[in-house]
């Protein structure tokens, strides 16, 4: 998967920093790192899906992020949080 560039919408990035304690900084490293891509579900748009980006940030956090991946090739940001136990296993058996 190709990414191309972050939207990150004001209201996603206070509740990244309020609720998951993840910064934007953090949502690039794990996009834009080694990840794991995978689709979550089937968008409302067609060709626009919702997926899942486990990936480690350079200070070394386990991170998930979900986004819309669009034709554009952009990933609006809807969510990220340190992966549970099930998701960091999958990630390090890649």
């Amino acid at each position: 998967m190709q990414i191309n560039d972050i939207i990150l919408l004001p209201d996603i990035v206070d509740k990244l920093d309020w609720k998951h304690n993840v910064n934007p900084d953090e949502v690039v490293d794990v996009l834009f790192g080694q990840s794991l891509f995978r689709k979550v579900q089937k968008g409302h748009i067609p060709g626009e899906d919702v997926y899942s980006g486990m990936g480690q940030t350079r200070a070394g956090r386990y991170v998930v992020v979900f986004f819309v991946y669009k034709k554009t090739r952009e990933a609006l940001i809807l969510s990220a949080r340190d992966m549970n136990r099930k998701e960091r296993r999958q990630y390090e058996r890649k």
